[in-house]
């Protein structure tokens, strides 16, 4: 289970890095905006573009993949949490707010006393 989490790690930090590389390489529609106000370059301001390239196909398998194995990750450490292996962060303060102890001359007619809290009144002293 361990070196299929790694697996998936590793093709996800690739993936990652080749999207980044393949959307800084990548031609922007803003210098096509830019031409066809003057230029006359570009035929079509906000027209279609036509065909994907290669370039913008493969950023998309890319991201699909991205987010493949980003979702395995998740599910990796949910069945990992599940399954006992591990706990979850929010566990650690509720086990360490039960493990406090109050001591006994704080508590009042029975009661745990609240830290920082003033003592409880009894019926007998209310008006």
């Amino acid at each position: 289970m361990q070196f299929l989490m790694n697996l998936v790690l590793v093709v996800q930090l690739v993936s990652a890095l080749a999207m980044i590389g393949l959307v800084l390489v990548q031609h922007g529609k803003g210098a096509d905006m830019g031409a066809s106000f003057g230029a006359g370059a570009s035929g079509t301001l906000f027209g279609a573009t036509g065909s994907a390239n290669v370039l913008s196909k493969s950023t998309a398998i890319c991201a699909t993949l991205f987010f493949v194995c980003t979702l395995a990750l998740a599910g990796f450490s949910s069945a990992r949490t599940q399954g006992g292996s591990g706990s979850s962060v929010l566990d650690a303060p509720a086990a360490a707010a039960s493990a406090v102890q109050v001591p006994a001359s704080a508590a009042v007619s029975g009661a745990a006393a609240v830290p920082g809290a003033l003592p409880a009144q009894t019926a007998a002293s209310q008006p």
